[in-house]
């Protein structure tokens, strides 16, 4: 499908990075980075970014392209989606089911016994369920980790949502075997929605002779490995009574950073930590609105940022959250840090908008989804900038992370295909068997 927006404000979001905005005043690099413009898309390609006068010339120069949507964007905001770089998306079913409790008490009495009884089916009635919430917060893909993967890519692919599978293993289910087999299924299929990274639950679910051979199998392919880490302090002190060293420190010495990867929470960390991240290149995938309803804490965000180190933001689960919000989390990231560290200017909203949309596409190996730029994958959103909550206009990025909300998500486009318009879904299934379904299988689950 070819579609062209017009007379949209367009925020890039490239790769070169011009997003420093000063407090006071527009100043010239988000003039060059917000501008009134166009953006093609051919297939699932962007095919053309700029300025209408540029367009003008290039339809001069290619006047046999045909058109199947030409859209209006009114002058609201076409910007890269947002890209959910921590998941658990058939958790949906622990939505609002499992609250009020710290994070062991909570996975050991609740959660672990309820996920036992998932089926296959399950898993995938409850990604749908997951994916629909994702499209109304302007996420354009995710990063899932979860028990079995066949499930979760089937869903995905139905709904045509970009999903990079993440690796689960630990000492109660999966298999570095089968993890390899999705690593080489996924990993080089560049045209595909669903790709794969090498990853495991944690260190305090997963014993060293498996975390080493996870070690060696990242060292097979050169690829980077991504975990649960440092969530609490109970793990950290836990960890330090098993090996001496803080789980960070663990696994660095078993090689498992030797080629990057990421740690989903990095809430308890020491100096040390923050150091052999950055030398690493360990991205740090941050989900406050999880760490802040757990009560596991409030990660030195501002403190990694500062230092060099790459952060990315994610949900975590619905069991969690409970809300797939991206909007939430960038405002609570923001706003914790400055609450944590006592200063008002920690961590301002430009910086914090790259962690959602470019630097999540980057912890996620989506190097071809991180910003409008030709050549690179169809994952747009449109923002409404004719709501209340982005009046006036002050300072376009601003309001999206302090006012924005999912009412201003106008238009999702997956891969080149609008998923989710005006508050309805085109993802070939009717969103309201999909919500039956999630809830016979909670009810189900309940009475077993």
């Amino acid at each position: 499908m070819n579609v062209r927006f017009y007379n949209a404000k367009l925020l890039l979001l490239s790769s070169h990075d011009t997003m420093g905005i000063n407090e006071t005043e527009e100043t010239a690099a988000e003039k060059e980075e917000i501008f009134i413009g166009e953006v093609w898309v051919e297939g699932n390609r962007i095919t053309f970014a700029g300025t209408h006068a540029e367009a003008l010339q290039k339809s001069r120069e290619e006047s046999d392209i045909r058109w199947d949507r030409e859209m209006d964007c009114e002058g609201n905001l076409l910007m890269p989606g947002f890209k959910n770089a921590h998941t658990h998306s058939p958790m949906t079913f622990l939505r609002s089911f499992a609250d009020d409790m710290p994070l062991q008490e909570w996975l050991n009495q609740q959660v672990f016994p309820m996920e036992a009884k998932l089926t296959d089916r399950d898993m995938y009635e409850l990604t749908r369920l997951a994916i629909l919430e994702y499209l109304t917060s302007g996420v354009t893909a995710c990063f899932d980790m979860y028990l079995l993967t066949e499930p979760r890519v089937r869903a995905a692919l139905d709904c045509g949502f970009r999903m990079v599978i993440c690796g689960s293993v630990n000492d109660f289910t999966g298999s570095p075997e089968q993890m390899e087999q999705d690593y080489i299924r996924y990993r080089n299929n560049q045209d595909s929605l669903i790709s794969c990274q090498l990853g495991f639950h944690a260190e305090y679910t997963t014993g060293r002779d498996l975390l080493e051979q996870i070690a060696k199998m990242a060292d097979r392919y050169q690829a980077p490995v991504y975990m649960h880490l440092s969530e609490t302090r109970q793990e950290v002190e836990a960890c330090r009574k098993r090996y001496s060293m803080s789980p960070v420190e663990f696994l660095d010495s078993c090689g498992m950073f030797r080629y990057g990867g990421g740690g989903f929470h990095c809430v308890h960390v020491s100096e040390q930590d923050m150091e052999i991240l950055k030398e690493r290149g360990v991205f740090v995938i941050s989900n406050p609105a999880s760490n802040m309803k757990l009560a596991s804490g409030i990660a030195p965000i501002e403190e990694m940022e500062r230092r060099g180190i790459p952060i990315a933001i994610g949900t975590d689960g619905a069991a969690s959250n409970n809300c797939l919000d991206m909007f939430r989390e960038m405002y609570l990231l923001t706003g914790l840090q400055k609450l944590s560290t006592g200063n008002a200017s920690a961590l301002p909203a430009d910086k914090v908008l790259k962690m959602a949309a470019l630097n999540g596409a980057r912890a996620m190996g989506l190097i071809d989804c991180d910003g409008i730029a030709v050549g690179n994958k169809a994952d747009l959103i449109l923002i409404d900038l004719h709501r209340p909550n982005m009046q006036p206009q002050n300072h376009l990025v601003k309001n999206l992370v302090y006012s924005g909300s999912k009412e201003n998500i106008k238009l999702t486009m997956v891969d080149g295909k609008i998923l989710y318009e005006e508050h309805q879904f085109y993802i070939e299934a009717d969103p309201e068997e999909i919500y039956r379904k999630a809830n016979e299988i909670i009810t189900r689950i309940i009475r077993a």
